[in-house]
């Protein structure tokens, strides 16, 4: 899918790592939320609260997911998955476009 229709944009942007990583949230109407963001080139880690499915939508993003010791690339069109209650690492050389889906468990 390459658009969302009928969603609610907040207007305040995510900031990161100095504005390094950054992202907007939007709403869909049945109130799953999302966030697009660009990250600029370093490495740089997360928490999360609920399950992500991050989609590369532009370059690749270097992952090490939680129990792993091998850091693997997405590349524009791939997604990967981050487990709920965790800490994962990215690590971009040039800008990444991505599109990160929030999963509530339950």
């Amino acid at each position: 899918m390459d658009r969302f229709e009928k969603v609610t944009v907040i207007k305040k942007a995510n900031v990161y790592f100095e504005g390094n990583v950054t992202s907007r949230t939007i709403i869909l109407a049945d109130g799953t939320r999302k966030t697009l963001g660009i990250i600029l080139p370093g490495t740089y880690e997360f928490g999360t609260g609920d399950r992500e499915i991050m989609e590369v939508l532009a370059g690749v993003i270097k992952v090490l997911l939680p129990g792993s010791e091998t850091w693997t690339p997405y590349a524009a069109g791939q997604s990967f998955e981050v487990p709920a209650n965790s800490v994962f690492q990215v690590s971009v050389d040039q800008a990444a476009d991505y599109c990160c889906s929030y999963l509530k468990e339950g």
